[in-house]
């Protein structure tokens, strides 16, 4: 099984098709009714039924009173293993969340700041949805936690494999607790998998990701040797790894239904909650949550990764902030940025524009390179970055 399908759409297709009648139906009773926004595409030949025509006493905007498309059910519309429900590894961890569904419900409300999000970027790889759920085993969905091995974050990273995907630690900054960095990366990490080793089945680098491209290899070439397709399903694994998919799939199935398993699951908008915001120069997080019009605490949060409290280019590209206060933290960087280049036009404080290099910048103001370096604390000269401050005297 690979990713790329067309399993949703054909999933969706009959109910698009008889909104699509119902909205047809009642053109005729509704001519000033404004014209929908979302339009439904028809994208199956065979289907031949004819939806019936709404009562006499139903309106347009009746036609119109669907469930509202949450987080949850925008998730579920991505799903795509649902099939494999049968599967008993399956059944059994179905069962085993059954029995606490008090404990979902709490990891998915913690989960509020992120599976939109979330969810957004797998929807753009085509990913099957259920890899969105991965945090929910990793890390119950808290990008603060570590466990007992030295794995970090919401995807819980070891540090090796982490560094490998260019997630730095140090200078007050862990990328494996960026959500943001963290997310790019494990979701690069199962597409270079699957397609490096397993002709895009993504089953098969999601059981990688858990227990290694080695031991996924040597038990599916022992599948292959047994007569075997070479599945997720046909495989002998470690027994985390063989309830790894299986995880997965019973959770969105729980998610899928939820009334279905007795559970209630937190109100959740479908739009992202979060947004990334380019880090252009050395920030405070003080400083961005006043331009952004957010709490200090609040921004913390939605940057665990920030370990010292502030955002240096060298290493954090961007901040997570709430999307309503993205634009307005965007807008006043560029223009506190602006201000500083208006004012930067003396002797001592020179503020760096795109194309600058610190050698350039070192012969205009006729002082040395390693001065200018060592006044201003860079250890890094090709790392400069537009706006940021340069002080050029050691005074």
């Amino acid at each position: 099984m690979t990713y790329h399908t067309t399993r949703r759409r054909i999933l969706g297709f009959t109910s698009c098709l008889a909104l699509m009648g119902s909205l047809m139906a009642t053109t005729g009773n509704s001519q000033a009714s404004p014209t929908p926004q979302r339009a439904f595409k028809d994208d199956s030949a065979s289907h031949k039924a004819q939806p019936a025509p709404l009562p006499a006493n139903q309106t347009f905007w009746d036609a119109l009173a669907l469930e509202p498309r949450d987080a949850w059910s925008r998730l579920a519309e991505a799903f795509q293993w649902q099939e494999d429900l049968d599967q008993a590894r399956v059944q059994q961890w179905i069962d085993h969340y059954r029995q606490s569904p008090h404990n979902i419900v709490e990891i998915t409300e913690r989960a509020r700041p992120w599976l939109a999000w979330i969810t957004e970027r797998v929807e753009e790889r085509g990913l099957p949805g259920e890899v969105a759920l991965i945090p929910f085993i990793e890390s119950s969905f808290d990008p603060n936690a570590r466990s007992h091995r030295g794995a970090a974050g919401l995807w819980q990273f070891m540090p090796g494999t982490g560094h490998a995907l260019g997630l730095r630690r140090g200078g007050g900054y862990d990328g494996r607790l960026d959500v943001a960095r963290s997310t790019h990366a494990a979701l690069d990490y199962i597409e270079m998998q699957a397609e490096q080793w397993y002709e895009g089945d993504i089953e098969l680098s999601l059981a990688a990701y858990n227990a290694g491209a080695g031991t996924v290899n040597r038990a599916r070439s022992a599948a292959l040797s047994r007569g075997k397709a070479g599945s997720y399903w046909d495989l002998k694994l470690p027994s985390e790894t063989m309830a790894y998919v299986p995880k997965l799939i019973a959770i969105s199935a729980i998610i899928a239904e939820p009334e279905r398993y007795n559970v209630e699951l937190p109100q959740i908008e479908a739009t992202p909650a979060v947004a990334e915001v380019p880090v252009t120069r050395p920030l405070d997080l003080g400083e961005a949550a006043r331009l952004a019009g957010v709490s200090h605490a609040a921004l913390a949060d939605l940057n665990p990764g920030l370990l010292g409290n502030r955002a240096d280019p060298r290493h954090v590209k961007r901040l997570l902030v709430p999307a309503e206060s993205a634009e307005r933290l965007v807008a006043r960087l560029s223009g506190s940025a602006n201000r500083q280049l208006a004012a930067a036009d003396g002797d001592d404080v020179y503020v760096v524009r795109r194309g600058d290099s610190l050698s350039a910048i070192a012969s205009r103001h006729a002082v040395t390179l390693a001065d200018l370096a060592r006044w201003n604390g860079i250890e890094r000269p090709d790392a400069l970055q537009p706006g940021q401050q340069l002080t050029l005297s050691g005074s």
